[in-house]
């Protein structure tokens, strides 16, 4: 195949149980849940062994990503391709009925090695909310390890987090180190990086119905990864771009990813060239024209546009909400916030 064969191509979702999720991702993705049980997270775009998205669409039905980057990393990856031997990003919806473990995932410093992991900084963009929903990012001011310690005996760590009551189309920014979690029936998007590593702090009681047991807690090591002075997680104030033909908007700015959020019934480039971009279409469809081809995009779907293809035109069949996802060619400049341009160390 060469170069030029490469196509917008579209992942099945790959459906968790999780013991703290939902039902509602049914009414997000077109693919069915299982048949029971809950399903608290759906991998869209993952380059994991044990998850590997593969293709739905068009002759590379079939390939996972890893067979992709193996094969054809030069023309999906463009100027990145030298850079990164996995797909560096993972895709994710998150179905919250309950609410999550109290939980931090590790900077570069407290990563797992040698398993080729890296750290983790995620970010999430609200879809659905309820009055009970819940999210909570990062430690209100003054908190200490002492603190969290003594909390987390006497059952009072809530009392410590930054609290936040969401509505759709929030984005919230959540840094490696940052204690968080969310729940009360809110679905999330969420954009991180290629690490499945959790240190959970606090389970709220949970017991696994599969296993009739606590999960595991990982106290010290979530500890000794939280930033205990980082004020850049949370809430973000998204930057507008651009109001026509349709309002473009900057959520996310960070040294994994770049978020855009564009909202309009008017056709609209996406796409770059010479490096890869993905698109989630959070309301609405329409179609991804490219040489001389349409690709009709759902609600729900993701698509990743490799490198080779370059900038398309977006032509939505209604109002549509689409965000897009790119890979910083620059990393420096460390993780900062949108809104208020807050930074900190990985």
């Amino acid at each position: 195949m060469d170069q030029t064969s490469l196509y917008p191509l579209r992942f099945e979702p790959i459906y968790e149980y999780r013991l703290w999720g939902g039902r509602r991702l049914a009414n997000l993705l077109t693919a069915p849940l299982h048949a029971d049980g809950p399903i608290g997270e759906a991998w869209i775009l993952s380059d994991r062994d044990d998850h590997a998205s593969r293709v739905v669409n068009g002759s590379l039905r079939g390939k996972t990503i890893r067979d992709l980057m193996e094969e054809f990393r030069e023309p999906l990856m463009g100027r990145l391709a030298v850079r990164f031997e996995r797909f560096p990003l993972l895709l994710k919806f998150l179905d919250a009925h309950q609410m999550l473990s109290v939980q931090v995932h590790p900077g570069y410093a407290h990563a797992p090695q040698p398993a080729n992991e890296t750290a983790k900084t995620e970010a999430w963009v609200v879809l659905e909310a309820e009055k009970q929903s819940l999210i909570y990012a990062g430690l209100l001011p003054g908190t200490t390890e002492e603190i969290l310690w003594s909390s987390l005996a006497n059952g009072t760590l809530a009392d410590h987090l930054a609290q936040i009551v969401p509505k759709p189309g929030d984005a919230v920014f959540i840094p490696a180190g940052t204690v968080h979690s969310l729940g009360g029936d809110v679905v999330v998007f969420e954009v991180q990086q290629n690490s499945d590593t959790t240190f959970r702090l606090y389970d709220w009681g949970h017991v696994d119905t599969k296993t009739g047991q606590p999960r595991e807690l990982q106290v010290d090591q979530a500890l000794a990864c939280i930033d205990f002075v980082d004020g850049a997680a949370g809430l973000v104030t998204p930057m507008v771009e651009a109001e026509t033909p349709v309002k473009r908007e900057k959520l996310f700015d960070c040294e994994a990813f770049r978020l855009w959020r564009t909202r309009g019934e008017l056709p609209f480039t996406v796409g770059a060239e010479g490096v890869p971009r993905m698109l989630l279409c959070a309301e609405g469809s329409g179609q991804i024209e490219h040489s001389g081809d349409a690709h009709a995009v759902r609600k729900g779907e993701v698509w990743l546009l490799p490198a080779v293809v370059g900038a398309c035109t977006f032509r939505p069949s209604s109002d549509v909400n689409l965000l897009e996802i790119a890979i910083p060619e620059d990393s420096a400049g460390g993780q900062k916030r949108v809104g208020s341009q807050a930074k900190s160390a990985v």
